[in-house]
């Protein structure tokens, strides 16, 4: 929504999105802004995106954001077209989702039995691998009758609770709380895991190092 550096990392360290928005070759680009960002619209925008650099280098947010704009086009009352695109490069230039699931097991190995673990998330992807964390047989395959069975885990964590969402009045006071999801669930006896990011349903795309 302003004009700033296209950089969005956290730290000083490793690539911006500007690296990003300016390197990355047409495919990759397109499958980052999909994976990450869930835009249906992701080619067209990386499309245009190649070409503009083409001619200059892409070095501002509201450059970019006018770019996609233009690309993908507007209409009245939809949130900005180019939200989701910077949702994911965000996320791939701060690794959020290893970051996610590192502090995940992290509390996993601090809490002893009956600690609970409160996380509140911000969009879809990041609720599906806290989701997943909590209760791995949600993200496990599903077995074969004709298979040998797997025999369950003791689970690491219990009494795993429904996911919370703002209600009018939060949102009212705070807009920015309207896509925040809660969910928390109490520390069991069991030893914890080795960080994974197996079955917990963290996104990847084709071209990712």
């Amino acid at each position: 929504m302003r004009e700033g550096p296209l950089d969005m990392r956290m730290t000083t360290e490793g690539e911006s999105a500007a690296d990003l928005v300016n390197g990355l070759d047409e495919t990759t680009l397109a499958n980052l802004l999909f994976a990450y960002g869930e835009e249906r619209k992701s080619r067209r925008i990386a499309h245009s995106i190649v070409a503009a650099r083409a001619a200059a280098p892409i070095e501002t947010t509201a450059e970019l954001a006018r770019l996609i704009e233009k690309s993908i086009g507007r209409k009245p009352g939809d949130a900005h077209p180019a939200t989701r695109s910077f949702q994911a490069l965000r996320i791939a230039v701060n690794d959020e989702f290893g970051q996610l699931v590192e502090g995940l097991f992290a509390s996993e190995r601090l809490l002893t039995d009956g600690g609970r673990l409160a996380v509140v998330t911000f969009h879809s992807l990041e609720d599906r691998i806290v989701k997943r964390f909590f209760d791995p047989e949600k993200g496990a395959p599903t077995q074969s009758r004709h298979l040998p069975q797997v025999v369950a885990e003791t689970p690491r964590w219990i009494d795993v609770a429904k996911a919370v969402k703002p209600g009018d009045a939060e949102t009212s006071r705070n807009p920015r709380a309207r896509s925040a999801i809660l969910r928390s669930a109490r520390r069991s006896s069991a030893p914890s895991r080795p960080v994974s990011l197996e079955n917990l349903g963290v996104p990847r795309f084709r071209g990712a190092a």
